[in-house]
């Protein structure tokens, strides 16, 4: 969730000498940057820096990413000829970096245990990037266009449900041991319309990369009113925001599925005392089996060093395991 970014120094001083598009695009960079957290806190896994957009480029988008008001699209899509137009996806060709920077990560990070994660963005709010052109708060004209014309909506969405497909079959291929899929707008649909729009693509997408064997984590921002939907979608994770404790959660969703979550972000401004206890409250709503302790949102630019820390500490102790030692051989 965001594990790499300009909450952390270290990522800071290697953003003063690039933009944030050329160093998604700049393998040595990027696995620089996703390794850092792990040497920092001793994290489980290292989850590649790269963006959900990137994949709209390689399908011929051209998006501008400004720091003020994030990601624009030069040419919004808005008919059925725009989805007719979007290029072939061809990772290997047109998102080669993401793969060399995963092979990068891999070999540091194997002989440490630590294994890499890919990932890419839901048809759904890939969608609604494209269709919309711009961050939005309620991405309302993808939704109006949504319902005007869901013929043109379902066709870029199966575009878009493929090119995924094959931007996740590329990471695994070069050395992701998992991947995480981002539905970060899936909130935006009640209930049953994200059964009937959003999940039916997401399912392509995940039954594509199956024969592989990498776990697929699915992530939905505002993911109450999806989790039994979320759970039908062949995913064999799912990661839920901090809106529902982790037992309402597994009540919900059964046994026969990981969670990853869920504490709310801002709690990391609390004081320390107070992370470590709402991270172990936290834990003690999912005393099984079958939970990835993680938040429930990214870390938020202003997050403070120690509050990460203090947050992976809590949890690596809980689960009994000692610090992991960083790149120095002290402890995280």
């Amino acid at each position: 969730m965001r594990q790499a970014g300009r909450y952390l120094p270290a990522y800071r001083r290697v953003r003063e000498t690039t933009s944030f598009s050329a160093l998604c695009r700049n393998p040595s960079l990027a696995a620089e940057v996703t390794i850092q957290p792990v040497d920092e806190f001793g994290v489980d896994a290292a989850v590649i820096f790269s963006d959900i957009l990137v994949l709209l480029e390689a399908m011929g988008i051209e998006v501008r990413y400004e720091d003020a008001g994030g990601p624009r699209l030069a040419r919004p899509m808005r008919q059925a000829r725009d989805a007719h137009a979007l290029r072939e996806a061809d990772p290997a060709r047109n998102l080669g970096e993401v793969g060399e920077a995963i092979r990068r990560v891999a070999s540091a990070l194997g002989p440490r245990g630590v294994p890499v994660i890919g990932f890419a963005g839901a048809p759904w709010t890939l969608a609604c990037y494209a269709v919309e052109g711009a961050t939005s708060r309620e991405f309302s004209v993808a939704r109006q266009i949504l319902a005007a014309d869901p013929a043109f909506f379902r066709s870029l969405l199966d575009r878009l449900a493929d090119a995924a497909a094959a931007h996740l079959r590329m990471q695994i291929a070069a050395g992701a041991s998992a991947v995480q899929i981002f539905d970060s707008w899936g909130g935006l649909l009640g209930r049953d319309a994200w059964r009937r729009v959003a999940l039916p693509p997401l399912r392509r997408v995940i039954a594509a990369v199956r024969d592989l064997g990498a776990p697929v984590i699915l992530y939905v921002g505002g993911s109450s009113p999806h989790l039994e939907a979320m759970a039908d979608s062949g995913a064999d994770v799912l990661s839920v925001d901090w809106r529902l404790p982790l037992d309402e959660v597994r009540r919900r969703v059964g046994e026969g599925i990981a969670l990853q979550g869920n504490l709310d972000p801002t709690r990391l401004f609390a004081p320390l005392p107070d992370v470590r206890a709402a991270t172990r409250e936290m834990l003690a709503t999912h005393p099984g089996p079958g939970l990835i302790a993680n938040l429930g949102h990214g870390l938020l630019p202003t997050t403070p060093v120690d509050a990460v820390r203090a947050f992976v500490e809590t949890v690596r102790a809980a689960a009994g395991k000692a610090p992991r030692g960083n790149a120095c051989g002290k402890p995280s």
